[in-house]
Order: structure tokens, then sequence, then C-alpha cells
């Protein structure tokens, strides 16, 4: 369990990290979990939803960013919902 906490901890630390470019940008992110992969699923939320560049936002800046505070996550994916389609 202490485990996992820290990990989280880590990962909300790097989402802190790069917020105020997206808030900048009028949007945010959110981790929906970290499964047994070592995946960490998260949400993109506001204009980031439809922007052109956020998968290389995602790629390039978020996982990134993750990946320096947490080595051992394997990827970062966005979970997708019927709000954050349209």
């Amino acid at each position: 369990m202490g485990r996992s906490a820290d990990l989280k901890q880590r990962i909300e630390n790097a989402l802190n990290e790069i917020r105020p470019f997206l808030h900048s940008d009028g949007g945010d992110i959110s981790l929906v979990d970290i499964n047994d992969a070592g995946e960490a699923i998260v949400q993109l939320h506001g204009n980031c939803i439809g922007c052109k560049v956020n998968q290389m936002t995602l790629k390039n800046g978020v996982e990134m960013t993750i990946r320096k505070h947490a080595p051992e996550v394997t990827c970062v994916r966005e979970v997708h919902t019927e709000a954050n389609r349209a």
C-alpha cells in the first residue's frame, strides 16, 4: 500500500509541475489510475480535449515529466469518456 501511495503522490507531483502550462491554454489533467502494467491513466479536461496537439503534449510533456518523477511508469495513456469525445 505504501509503495502505491508513494507512486501516486510522485505522479501527482509531476502533474502539478505541468498543470500551469495546461491551465494557460484553458486545459487540465487528472490521474485516473495506475494499472498493474505500470501505465499511468490520465484524463484531459477543458481545452485539452479538442486540441489538435494533445497527443504530442501527452507524450512530450506529460509522459516525460511523469517518468522524471516516477521512472517505473511504463507509459501514459489517456482515457476517453463520452464527455471528452465530443
